[in-house]
C-alpha cells in the first residue's frame, strides 16, 4: 500500500483546489487543449510538504501500510466521483466565494472524478479563505459553514496527511461561527468631515406677504467643522433583495441655512442632516426583485424616510449621492419632482430589457403629524403625500433620460418645510403662506457619458403649478408657476483613478411671484486617497438671492470615509 500511496502523489498535478476538471487518473503533464488551474498558494504548500515528507520516507503511513485487507474503509481508496454530495458541496462553496482559483471565469468545473488527495487539498484551501472573508467581514451562510464542518469530518484523514492540524480544524470552524455580525446583515458605514465658510454677506429675504427684508453687506459667517455619521445595516433574505435600516448623526444646526449668518437656503450643504449629533433612525425600507415573464419588477415599501429620489431615478450619477456628489443642497438633482412629501409609502418599477423602466410610487409624510398619526389631516392617506410616475429610457450604455410627474399635497402644518425641501426662497418654497397647498410637478433628465469614462454631462429642467387650498386674503393670487433647471459636467479619471472634477448651475426653484430670478454655479474636484478615503475640495456660488441680495460664495473642503 506504501507503494500505491507514493505513486499516488507523484501523479496528482494538484489540479483540483476543488475546482478541478481532471481525473483522478491524470498524469502529470497538462494533457493538450486542457485549462490549466492556479491552485491557492496555501494548497500548493501543502502538496509540497508532502512531496517532500514522501521522498524522505518521514510521512506517518501507519494507517495505509500491509496488505489490501488491513484498509479500514473503502473510501481511502475511492476516488471523488462529480456526483458525490462532497464533490457537489465543495463545488457551491468555491462558485459562491470563490475560495479556489481555478478556470478564468472562477466557476467549479469538472465531469471526471478526483483522487481524494486533491479534494482534501482543495478542501483546506476554502477552508482557509473563508476564515479570511470572515476577518475581512464577509458574511458566510450558517449552512455553509455546516457544508465545512461534515466535509472536515468525511476527509480527516486525508487532512492529516497534507499536514493540516485536524485537532484545531473544528476550532477554525467555530470561529468562522462566532467572528462573523451576521449571515445576512452587512453593516456599511460612512463619516463626513465638512470644513466651510462663505463669503459676501448676508441675502434679502423676501417675506411670504411680498415685504423685503434687506440683508448686510458685512460677511459675518465663521468658519465651521461639522460631520455626520450614517451606519447601513444592510439585510438581504435572498441575495437580491435588501432591507435597510441606517442610524444617522450630525451637528448641522443652523449651518448655512435661512436661520444662520446668511439667512438662506439657498447657501444649504448638501449633507446637512442631523442637529446636535442626536442618533435617529434614517432610512427603514425595504426593496425586493420579482421576475416575470414580461420583465423585471422591482418593489420598495418604506416604513421610514423612503424619498422619492430612491424610488425614482435621478439621472445625475456624479452629482446626486450627498456623501460623494454635490456640495450643495440644490445640485443634486431636480429639486420641482425629487423633493416633497415622502417617508412612508410603496413604489415599483416595471423593467423591460435594459432599455425601458416604468415607475410608480405613493409616498406619505412621516413624522409626528405624519402616516403614523391616525388624528384628522394625517394619516397614511389623509395627510400630505406624494404620487407620481416616471418613464425612463436607457438609448446606450451610459446615456439615460427620464421624464416624471409628480402630484402632492401638502397640509398646513407641513408647510415649514416647504415644496422643494427647503432648496430655495420662503416665497417659493410657501407661495401662499403656511395654507395647504397642490402641486402638479414636472421634470425631464438626462445623462449621457459623450466620451465614454472620460466625460459625462447631465441636466434637468423642472416645472410645478402649485395652488393654495384654503382661504388667505393675504396671499391674493392662489396660484402659481415655478421654473427650474441646470447643466454640469463631469471630467472622469482626472490626474488619478477614480477622481472626477464637476462643474454646473442653474436656476434655483423660482416662483413667478418672486421680482427677480436666483442662481447657482459649482465647481468641485473629488480625489480619491484610498478606496475608503475622498476629499472633496470646492465652492459654490450664489447670485440676485432673494431680490436684491449680494452675491455668496460658499468654500467646502469634504472628506468622506467609507467602510
Amino acid at each position: 500500500m506504501s507503494k500505491l500511496f507514493k505513486n499516488l502523489v507523484k501523479v496528482t498535478p494538484l489540479v483540483l483546489g476543488a475546482s478541478v476538471a481532471a481525473a483522478g487518473s491524470a498524469v502529470a503533464q497538462t494533457m493538450p487543449g486542457t485549462p490549466q488551474l492556479k491552485v491557492d498558494p496555501v494548497a500548493q504548500q501543502q502538496l509540497d510538504r508532502i512531496q517532500r515528507a514522501q521522498n524522505s520516507q518521514q510521512i506517518n503511513t501507519g494507517v495505509y501500510q500491509g496488505s489490501m485487507s488491513q484498509v479500514t474503509s473503502v473510501n481511502q481508496l475511492r476516488d471523488v466521483s462529480p456526483t458525490a454530495w462532497a464533490y457537489e458541496a465543495l463545488r457551491s462553496l468555491v462558485e459562491r466565494y470563490g475560495c479556489i482559483v481555478g478556470f478564468p471565469d472562477r466557476t467549479f468545473r469538472g465531469d471526471r472524478a478526483t483522487t481524494r488527495w486533491e479534494f482534501a487539498a482543495g478542501l483546506n484551501a476554502c477552508l482557509n479563505v473563508m476564515e479570511r472573508l470572515i476577518q475581512d467581514g464577509v458574511g458566510v451562510l450558517r449552512e455553509d459553514i455546516d457544508k465545512l464542518k461534515r466535509l472536515v469530518q468525511e476527509f480527516e484523514t486525508e487532512l492529516a496527511a497534507l499536514g493540516a492540524r485536524v485537532d484545531n480544524l473544528e476550532q477554525r470552524v467555530a470561529f468562522l461561527e462566532n467572528n462573523q455580525f451576521s449571515t445576512t446583515t452587512k453593516l456599511r458605514g460612512e463619516v463626513i468631515f465638512s470644513i466651510a465658510d462663505s463669503w459676501g454677506g448676508q441675502a434679502s429675504i423676501t417675506n411670504t406677504n411680498g415685504t423685503v427684508t434687506d440683508g448686510s453687506n458685512q460677511d459675518q459667517t465663521q468658519t465651521v467643522f461639522n460631520n455626520r455619521v450614517r451606519l447601513n445595516f444592510e439585510t438581504s433574505f435572498t441575495g437580491k433583495d435588501l432591507l435597510r435600516t441606517r442610524l444617522q448623526a450630525g451637528n448641522f444646526n443652523t449651518t448655512f441655512n435661512q436661520n444662520g449668518p446668511t439667512r438662506t437656503n439657498m447657501t444649504r450643504l448638501a449633507y446637512d442632516d442631523g442637529r446636535d449629533n442626536d442618533i435617529t433612525i434614517d432610512d427603514l425600507f425595504y426593496r425586493a426583485p420579482i421576475g416575470t415573464p414580461f420583465g423585471n419588477i422591482t418593489v420598495w415599501v418604506g416604513a421610514n424616510q423612503l424619498n422619492l429620489d430612491d424610488v425614482f431615478i435621478t439621472a445625475n450619477p456624479f452629482l446626486a449621492d450627498s456623501g460623494t456628489g454635490a456640495l450643495s443642497r440644490g445640485q443634486r438633482y431636480n429639486n420641482i419632482v425629487f423633493r416633497g412629501p415622502s417617508g412612508v409609502g410603496a413604489g415599483v418599477r416595471f423593467n423591460i430589457g435594459d432599455v425601458f423602466q416604468v415607475t410608480g410610487t405613493y409616498l406619505a409624510e412621516g413624522g409626528t403629524n405624519g402616516a403614523s398619526n391616525p388624528n384628522p389631516g394625517s394619516g397614511l392617506f389623509n395627510g400630505s403625500y406624494s404620487a407620481g410616475a416616471q418613464v425612463g429610457f436607457s438609448f446606450i450604455k451610459f446615456a439615460d433620460i427620464n421624464f416624471v410627474y409628480v402630484y402632492s399635497y401638502q397640509t398646513a402644518a407641513s408647510m415649514s418645510s416647504g415644496l422643494f425641501g427647503n432648496v430655495s426662497s420662503p416665497l417659493t418654497e410657501r407661495p401662499f403662506g403656511n395654507v395647504g397647498t397642490t402641486a402638479n410637478r414636472f421634470g425631464l433628465q438626462a445623462s449621457a457619458q459623450v466620451i465614454p469614462g472620460v466625460l459625462n454631462l447631465a441636466g434637468w429642467a423642472g416645472y410645478a403649478d402649485a395652488s393654495a387650498t384654503g382661504v388667505n386674503d393675504a396671499i391674493g393670487d392662489n396660484n402659481t408657476g415655478i421654473w427650474s433647471w441646470n447643466l454640469n459636467l463631469s471630467v472622469l479619471d482626472l490626474f488619478a483613478e477614480g477622481a472626477a472634477f464637476s462643474l454646473g448651475g442653474g436656476q434655483v426653484p423660482r416662483s413667478d411671484k418672486e421680482s427677480s430670478t436666483s442662481y447657482m454655479v459649482e465647481a468641485q474636484y473629488k480625489f480619491p486617497v484610498t478606496k475608503n478615503i475622498l476629499i472633496t475640495p470646492g465652492a459654490y456660488a450664489v447670485f440676485n438671492g432673494n431680490n436684491e441680495g449680494n452675491a455668496i460664495l460658499v468654500g467646502v473642503i469634504r472628506t468622506t470615509f467609507r467602510f
